[in-house]
């Protein structure tokens, strides 16, 4: 049966929120979430339940998570006082990262997004500076304000888009790097890899579960597309050797299991080179620097 529960792209993030809270109850947990199940409720494990594979997207999940609190702690051991969280979703750092108490922490995201966190995490204290900015993203004229207050304010400045810029379309992902390269205090930006096979696959396996929020960013260069409008890579982890080097592999069912080994006896070797390499999270740097 065609599931429906994805009614936008928003709703991906009780999603998210409900496998932060699975790998934050493991024993091996790679990051302790304890605010995602209050934010995720019901609708989060709903979702979750009528997706294929979870198996999957629970690892996705807490690798991508792990390599961007690696990134922001890189970044503010290089100096880094604000995050511009855009697109900020369900997400939790403000309250579970020890970062200094003088950090300045910027989420923005539509207005019922901001509202629901705001009510669920009323009797919270976020341990450093939190500023909500409830924004629509796509209105040219509010971001671009944003981006100005915020520039201001910052000393030096990491952007994260986690899970934001796969569902734009290529022409509001340019938008969206040539406004942030015109920030002069922007000292990096955290943005997730799809290979376009990934992306297939992804399309297939879900078979119209996302139907109402699919990946819509696919450049012909990925890597090229960020050059052209002044950011270059300057680090990209690879989930799957992220999960290796965690010790953390996807633990599927046996079945599963034996078809993935059978599957790679027969891929040559750059193709499961790529099969490895076929999704991450890049750390860019502006152009000149």
């Amino acid at each position: 049966m065609t599931n429906t529960i994805i009614e936008n792209v928003s709703d991906t993030a009780f999603w998210v929120a409900h496998y932060r809270s699975i790998e934050t109850n493991r024993k091996d947990a790679l990051f302790r979430d304890p605010l995602a199940g209050v934010l995720a409720g019901h609708r989060g494990k709903s979702i979750a339940d009528s997706m294929p594979r979870g198996f999957m997207t629970s690892w996705v999940i807490a690798i991508r998570t792990r390599i961007i609190d690696d990134f922001i702690r890189d970044a503010v051991a290089q100096g880094v006082d604000t995050v511009l969280n855009l697109g900020a979703g369900l997400d939790t750092r403000p309250y579970r990262m020890d970062l200094p108490s003088s950090f300045q922490w910027i989420e923005a995201d539509y207005p019922d997004v901001i509202a629901y966190k705001e009510e669920r995490l009323a009797a919270e204290t976020p341990r450093f500076k939190l500023t909500r900015v409830k924004c629509d993203l796509a209105d040219d004229d509010a971001r671009r304000r944003l981006f100005a207050a915020t520039n201001a304010q910052a000393g030096k400045l990491l952007v994260l888009t986690e899970g934001v810029i796969p569902y734009l379309s290529v022409e509001q992902a340019g938008a969206l790097a040539e406004d942030l390269r015109t920030l002069d205090r922007a000292a990096g930006w955290i943005v997730d890899f799809f290979s376009p096979e990934l992306i297939k696959t992804r399309e297939r396996m879900m078979a119209g579960r996302l139907k109402n929020a699919p990946f819509r960013f696919q450049p012909a260069d990925w890597f090229g597309f960020f050059e052209t409008r002044g950011w270059r890579t300057d680090e990209l982890r690879y989930l799957g050797e992220e999960g290796d080097r965690l010790g953390r592999p996807i633990e599927m069912p046996l079945l599963g299991k034996a078809m993935v080994i059978l599957q790679m006896l027969f891929m040559s070797k750059a193709r499961r080179e790529r099969f490895r390499k076929a999704a991450g999270y890049a750390m860019l740097k502006p152009a000149s620097n």
